[in-house]
């Protein structure tokens, strides 16, 4: 590759991961108009490396492009947030069990500090922020099970219950009990993976009942708003 088409990669990856942060974060809300020339104007670069960010992003589920209307923050239906979780709900317990086999002191130390982010970050009052390393958090024990086919399948559901959440949560601030994250950690340290297993699938389905599953419109923020610190 020479230096020019390095050059936007490196435009394109540091869009798509702005961008998907901002969705994660939820400063940009499901129906969020992502206009090219706005995108263009915020980030310095042409519409060639925009268009190739945000068909990426659409790749992955976070953006629909539709024709002559653009690019927009995907709004998840409520049939699709059902099988959002319901597909979690298959693979995740298994994935905590094979964990519970393979955590070291170090995992269990790394997820520790997950959940101390978390809860910093729930005291700043950055529930968005909040969600994503509840996320990560869930991410990592894929990691741990050494499932990396798997762990790739959650890594694209769980950006889809970013959204999912962004859209139907209950209460607004609310976010994965630390009390759940802290009796997987319990069960991973001890090796148990049997109650690594059923934690897991209650703490799937407590999630999912903190869902408000009624169709509703969202309330975007503009791109330039989003993209703010």
């Amino acid at each position: 590759m020479d230096a020019i088409t390095e050059s936007s990669k490196s435009s394109v990856d540091g869009i798509i991961a702005a961008l998907t942060e901002a969705v994660h974060e939820h400063r940009l809300q499901p129906g969020t108009k992502l206009r090219e020339d706005e995108v263009c104007a915020l980030f310095g670069v042409s519409r060639t490396i925009v268009r190739q960010a945000l068909r990426s992003m659409a790749q992955e589920g976070l953006l629909t492009i539709r024709k002559n209307k653009g690019a927009m923050v995907s709004q998840p239906s409520l049939k699709e947030a059902h099988e959002v979780f319901q597909a979690r709900a298959l693979l995740e317990p298994s994935t905590a069990r094979a964990a519970a086999q393979r955590a070291s002191p170090e995992d269990i130390a790394r997820l520790n500090a997950h959940i101390e982010n978390e809860h910093a970050a729930v005291d700043r009052g950055e529930a968005g922020l909040a969600l994503k390393l509840s996320g990560d958090f869930h991410l990592e024990i894929a990691r741990i099970a050494d499932q990396q086919t798997i762990e790739a399948f959650l890594r694209q559901l769980i950006s889809r219950s970013s959204l999912v959440i962004a859209l139907y949560w209950r209460r607004r601030n609310a976010l994965c009990e630390s009390h759940a994250h802290h009796a997987l950690v319990d069960a991973l340290a001890s090796g148990d993976g049997e109650a690594a297993e059923q934690l897991m699938k209650g703490h799937l389905l407590d999630l999912l009942s903190q869902l408000d599953l009624r169709e509703r419109e969202a309330g975007p923020a503009t791109l330039r708003e989003a993209l703010k610190r």
